[in-house]
C-alpha cells in the first residue's frame, strides 16, 4: 500500500495526536497520508462520521482510530467505496479492531510491505414497513436491533423465514446479527459466538418471557420478517428498530421489518496471523 486516509475519533484520539503519528511514519516511509478533519455527524443523513466523497481516489487503505464503534460507522459510510479498513483500538474491549494503539509501527511496516489480507464481512440490509410504506431502510454491519422503547413493557414478535411462520417471541427485544456482530449485544443477550468469516444469520431474543426459547442460527439466503404483534398495546409508548445501534426508527403494532442479506460487504484488513479462536480466548480471559 503506498497511500492511506486516516479517520479519528477525537474523542479517543485528542488533538489527532496518534493521527499525526502515523502520518509522520508514513511519510517517512515515503509514503503518502490523508487525515480526516471533520468529525461532525452527517448532513442530511448521507453519512455518520465520513463523507466518503472527499477521500481521494489513490488511497488503498483506511485507517481507522477508535474502537469498535468508530470502525462500524467507517464501515456503513464507506461500504459503497470498497476500500479496505483497518481498525486501531484506541479503548478497551474490542473485536473489530485488528490492531492495537501499541501496536501501530509494526502493523504500518506491513501493510507496506504487503505482508496482510484482505478478510469480506457480510451485511444485513433492513426494511421498516408501516402498512407497507417504507419507513427507513439501511444497512448493518453488526446487527439490526427491535427493542421496546419507552415504559417496561414486553413486546411480542411473530418471526417469519421466507413468509412462512417460524415462531413467536415475548420479549424486551429482538437481535438479528451478523457473525460479525456475533461477539456484540447477540453475546450480552446470551446468543452464540460465530466466526466473523462465516456467512449466516442468528436470531436472538432479549431477555424472553419463555423459559424455552433459544437462539436460531439461520441460512444467509434466506429473508426473515419481524412482526410486532398487536397482542399488547405499543403504541402508547412503541418500539424502536436500531442499524448497529446507529439510526434508528419508531415502530408500533403491526409494523413489520423485513431483513436479508445485503449484497454489499466490508472488507477488513487483517495483519496478524492470529486465528479468530485465538483473539477469542484472549477477550475472554481479559474482559
Amino acid at each position: 500500500m503506498n497511500t492511506f486516509y486516516v479517520i479519528t475519533n477525537y474523542q479517543k484520539d485528542p488533538e489527532f495526536k496518534t493521527a499525526n503519528l502515523i502520518r509522520d511514519y508514513l511519510a517517512g516511509r515515503g509514503k503518502k497520508c490523508y487525515i480526516q478533519q471533520c468529525g461532525k455527524d452527517r448532513p442530511g443523513g448521507q453519512y455518520k462520521y465520513t463523507d466518503a466523497r472527499k477521500i481521494p481516489k489513490d488511497v488503498d487503505g483506511v485507517l481507522v482510530l477508535g474502537g469498535d464503534g468508530t470502525l462500524l460507522q467507517a464501515a456503513r459510510d464507506l461500504v459503497e467505496c470498497s476500500i479496505p479498513l483497518l481498525g486501531i483500538n484506541m479503548g478497551t474491549l474490542g473485536y473489530l479492531a485488528e490492531i492495537e494503539h501499541t501496536s501501530i509501527t509494526p502493523a504500518l511496516d506491513k501493510l507496506i510491505d504487503g505482508d496482510f489480507s484482505i478478510e469480506s464481512r457480510m451485511m444485513l440490509q433492513g426494511t421498516a414497513l408501516h402498512q407497507g410504506r417504507q419507513l427507513l431502510r439501511d444497512i448493518a454491519l453488526n446487527d439490526i436491533v427491535i427493542r421496546r422503547n419507552g415504559k417496561l413493557r414486553v413486546l411480542d414478535f411473530n418471526i417469519y423465514v421466507d413468509d412462512v411462520f417460524l415462531t413467536s417471541y415475548s420479549a424486551d427485544g429482538i437481535i438479528v446479527a451478523t457473525p460479525t456482530g456475533s461477539t456484540g449485544y447477540n453475546l450480552s443477550a446470551g446468543g452464540p459466538i460465530v466466526a466473523p468469516q462465516a456467512s449466516l444469520i442468528l436470531l436472538s431474543a432479549v431477555a424472553p418471557h419463555t423459559l424455552n426459547s433459544r437462539s436460531i442460527v439461520l441460512p444467509d439466503n434466506v429473508e426473515i420478517a419481524i412482526e410486532i404483534s398487536a397482542k399488547h398495546d405499543t403504541d402508547m409508548d412503541g418500539a424502536e428498530a436500531t442499524f448497529d445501534g446507529d439510526t434508528s426508527v419508531r415502530m408500533n403494532s403491526g409494523d413489520r421489518i423485513v431483513i436479508a442479506r445485503s449484497d454489499r460487504k466490508v472488507h477488513m484488513i487483517k495483519t496478524r496471523n492470529t486465528s479468530f479462536l485465538e483473539i477469542l480466548r484472549l477477550k475472554m480471559a481479559n474482559p
